[in-house]
């Protein structure tokens, strides 16, 4: 029976509302024992439709927040200290601008647009009970302000509070920190992500593998299923509020993102003085003199009693907004703006057929942060270094501010996704990326840095990159399940550059020092580790506490040579360049923060190691008196391929990770499609649902389901079918 009662939503009109229950006619969701929704719809339009009502049913929080966020409205629900970050997101995102794209956007993308607007305003009105923070109505053109799917984005690497500095005050005069300060910060646990495709020469049933192995901050993305008549059927993961899948398969073809792509941001130095009748500022281009571009925005936030405004006039030249100042020197920057280039490319790559339509899809060059893992049910697999790469004149250092006065230093266009970093079916018959760089993606067969600019390419090799080198080179007759196997193999190779280090140093000291009587027995029992993580190990838990205490004591040192945590170099850093006594005195001070958490310094890995899901709260608070699972596997930086870690400022005594494994998928790609797949606690994000935490078990353990593809499996499976609202 339909719901006709309204929610805090704005309420619909007549022909809005039958429009709404015509198109949830279309659409069937059926959710399999797992809390999945397999969403069947006459056509793509109905499908996107029914696949926004599912998420809103799961998780209308996370959707709302994430346009809350890319609409730069985040003030209006937190309060002030979000204006800047709000301020960052206007600065390239105006309403306006959006509609004017989408009413020129192509007809079919409109469609699509309409129906994600369409299927969340819909559940809106059939669940009453559901208050939005901000947003009771959504429109298509919105869908166009978040249209790429990765974590944070392009805009967000803009530092805020510089940003704040230059804005909040007399621009021309504050003075600014400089970026590497911020930019070569040591992180707390970077993210990342693992794709692997094995090409058919390397697996027992002929046919090509491919590795799905997102990095995100859990309950991110969750997994869909998405079907049309007019030839959609892809599955994976999507993020909150957006209508395509982002990392997943489909019938015949399956793509993996990781991030870490071309060098595709850049900063210009602008020199900027006052215009000569004193109203406004002008910048150096060649031997003019241009003025820069003045704009008001206004920035609305929530008080304790009411909604405040705040206008701030935001500065551009023709490289993009002011951010932040240098010197005397003002920075502006330039970054991708192809809002629906992007949102078709994302949508279409779902439906590509062949290694041909795939790569069609990826001439429109506007995956601007992701390298792409790819394989199909030809054989073929694939890699894809970056997307959208603009050209640029190799006598600039790119990674650093350039000279915005000097024309030389324009964007010259784009390459050609033949001109990028790019491989097809190598002979050693495997493909991998970890964010690591390109030149080990395939081992010996991979691409020659020699060849390529360097801003094709950004990150380094890491301990990820390493590992997986080895669990892929000289490996054969692949399963699904020994691709699982390979993708969580236990070793972490970090510590064999930096245990050789510290058990030398042990041996060097002398016996006066008091270290070497009160370390022996750590010592030991490190000596005898196999560097592998286990649930019951504790040389896990001790060489973890010992490095994260190292990594505070070489931050500066780290920042000033400009090493990144997430890179190899640290631990040949860290071995190198710290004193005997400093890697002693690290395990003294381990030892004793594990025996003031836990009692022992010799407490085994996983009772200190855990998974915690007991809030639906986007910011889960954890809880050392509340059920939790124990997770063999590590943090990333330690070269753990499945990756555990926290970003979160420890207020408990056991580590609860917040992000690294949390949608992990295994296809086959044979004449019928054999997948398995885990998220991270479950499919729903409402405590009171079976599905919120249903998979926790089997995902602290490795386990995978088997994914349900076809529509026989998924009613054998069923366990509901319903249309939308109805």
């Amino acid at each position: 029976m339909a719901v006709t009662s309204y929610s805090a939503a704005a309420s619909p009109d007549q022909s809005e509302l039958k429009r709404w229950k015509t198109q949830a006619q279309h659409v069937q969701i059926i959710r399999d024992n797992w809390g999945i929704p397999h969403v069947y719809g006459n056509t793509d339009a109905d499908a996107v439709f029914g696949v926004l009502y599912a998420q809103a049913e799961d998780n209308f929080n996370r959707i709302e927040l994430n346009y809350i966020n890319a609409l730069g409205r985040l003030a209006e629900v937190e309060g002030e200290s979000a204006l800047y970050r709000d301020l960052r997101m206007k600065l390239f995102i105006n309403p306006a601008d959006m509609q004017a794209k989408y009413t020129d956007s192509p007809a079919w993308l409109k469609k699509l647009m309409n129906s994600f607007a369409d299927g969340l305003n819909f559940y809106l009105y059939t669940h009453p009970q559901v208050h939005p923070k901000l947003l009771t109505h959504f429109e298509p053109w919105m869908a166009l302000c978040f249209s790429e799917g990765s974590i944070g984005g392009d805009i967000e690497t803009i530092d805020l509070k510089q940003l704040e500095q230059f804005y909040s005050g007399h621009p021309t005069l504050m003075a600014q920190t400089q970026p590497e300060q911020e930019i070569n910060k040591v992180d707390p646990e970077p993210g990342g992500s693992n794709g692997f495709a094995i090409a058919p020469s390397l697996t027992v049933s002929k046919h090509a593998l491919l590795l799905i192995n997102p990095h995100t901050s859990f309950y991110f993305r969750p997994e869909v299923h998405m079907i049309s008549k007019q030839g959609l059927n892809a599955y994976g993961a999507v993020t909150w509020g957006q209508f395509f899948i982002y990392q997943g398969f489909n019938s015949r073809l399956g793509w993996m993102h990781t991030s870490g792509g071309a060098n595709v941001i850049n900063e210009y130095l602008e020199t900027v003085t006052r215009n000569n009748d004193g109203d406004g500022y002008v910048y150096r281009y060649g031997a003019e003199l241009r003025p820069l571009k003045a704009t008001t925005i206004q920035l609305r936030y929530k008080t304790d009693s009411q909604m405040a405004e705040k206008n701030v006039t935001v500065y551009y030249s023709q490289h993009g907004p002011i951010v932040r100042k240098i010197g005397d020197q003002w920075v502006a920057v330039r970054l991708m703006q192809e809002p629906v280039k992007s949102l078709m490319q994302s949508y279409s790559r779902t439906r590509a057929k062949n290694y041909a339509d795939f790569y069609r899809v990826m001439e429109l060059r506007t995956n601007s942060s992701n390298n792409t893992v790819y394989a199909d049910a030809d054989g073929n697999i694939a890699y894809f270094h970056g997307n959208f790469v603009p050209k640029r004149d190799t006598r600039f250092d790119w990674s650093q501010p350039v000279d915005g006065s000097n024309p030389d230093t324009e964007w010259q266009g784009l390459h050609e996704v033949k001109e990028t970093i790019t491989l097809l079916n190598p002979s050693n018959g495997w493909i991998q990326n970890t964010n690591n760089w390109p030149f080990t993606v395939a081992g010996a067969n991979s691409p020659r840095q020699q060849d390529y600019p360097a801003y094709m390419w950004v990150n380094p090799e890491n301990a990820r990159g390493i590992h997986a080198l080895r669990v892929l080179k000289n490996h054969s007759n692949f399963t699904l399940d020994s691709l699982i196997s390979t993708a969580y193999d236990n070793y972490l190779p970090a510590f064999e550059v930096l245990m050789p280090a510290l058990l030398k140093a042990w041996d060097d000291t002398a016996e006066a020092n008091p270290l070497k009587l009160q370390l022996k027995d750590q010592i030991d029992l490190l000596r005898n580790w196999d560097l592998r993580y286990a649930n019951e190990s504790v040389p896990t838990a001790l060489a973890i506490y010992w490095g994260q205490e190292m990594m505070k004591k070489i931050d500066a040192r780290a920042k000033e040579k400009k090493i990144g945590k997430s890179s190899w170099a640290v631990f040949d850093f860290i071995a190198a360049n710290t004193t005997a006594q400093e890697k002693l005195e690290s395990l003294f001070f381990a030892s004793a923060r594990l025996e003031q958490d836990f009692g022992s310094w010799k407490t085994p890995w996983g009772e200190i190691n855990r998974f915690q899901h007991i809030s639906g709260a986007i910011e889960q608070a954890y809880d050392d008196t509340k059920p939790s699972l124990p997770i063999p596997f590590t943090a990333s930086v330690w070269g753990s391929l499945a990756a555990f870690g926290t970003t979160s400022p420890s207020k408990t005594r056991r580590i609860y990770g917040d992000r690294g494994n949390s949608f992990v998928a295994v296809v086959e790609f044979g004449p019928r499609i054999r997948a398995k797949s885990v998220l991270a606690g479950g499919e729903s994000g409402d405590p009171a649902s079976p599905h919120f935490n249903d998979q926790a078990e089997m995902y602290s353990k490795g386990g995978f389901k088997d994914v349900l593809f076809y529509p026989d499996d998924v009613k054998k499976h069923s366990e509901r079918s319903y249309h939308p609202g109805l």
